[in-house]
């Protein structure tokens, strides 16, 4: 993983979705770092090939139009279920801080299309992540064993 990020992971994960070569796609992160900072990105894409697909979409303005077309309640549900699938995982009796925020720690609108993509990915019901999946499919860039 410390090759894939690009440094030591800085808190406790599990891989959520893989290849059929088993090499990891998405990391579900644990909402608190091994120093007890809140980590508000539940749903971490790592895969190199999407990572660079994604940053092309973005740079195309993607999340503009991303806002634009996704229907603003469901947004705003998508990020109300990821912080309370986020938050049921820190440790009862926690006193410090912990992370806030919805997909990619936004409360509204979209911050990060790889946060949503990552989240689609690993099953959530996100309309942003089905819009980039749409869009990585018209490129031929989506997820699959590529």
């Amino acid at each position: 993983m410390a090759e894939l990020l690009g440094r030591r992971p800085q808190g406790a994960y599990e891989v959520a979705v893989v290849r059929n070569d088993g090499s990891p796609v998405v990391l579900a992160n644990h909402p608190l770092l091994d120093d007890g900072r809140p980590m508000p990105t539940r749903f971490w894409l790592i895969d190199p090939k999407l990572n660079k697909a994604i940053g092309r979409l973005e740079a195309l303005g993607g999340v503009k139009t991303a806002e634009r077309t996704v229907d603003p309640d469901e947004l705003r549900e998508t990020h109300a279920a990821y912080a309370r699938e986020r938050s049921r995982l820190i440790p009862q009796g926690h006193s410090g801080p912990a992370p806030s925020g919805g997909v990619g720690g936004t409360r509204q609108g979209v911050k990060c299309l790889h946060a949503h993509y990552a989240h689609f990915l690993a099953g959530g019901a996100d309309p942003v992540g089905a819009w980039v999946h749409q869009q990585l499919s018209e490129r031929g860039e989506q997820f699959g064993d590529g």
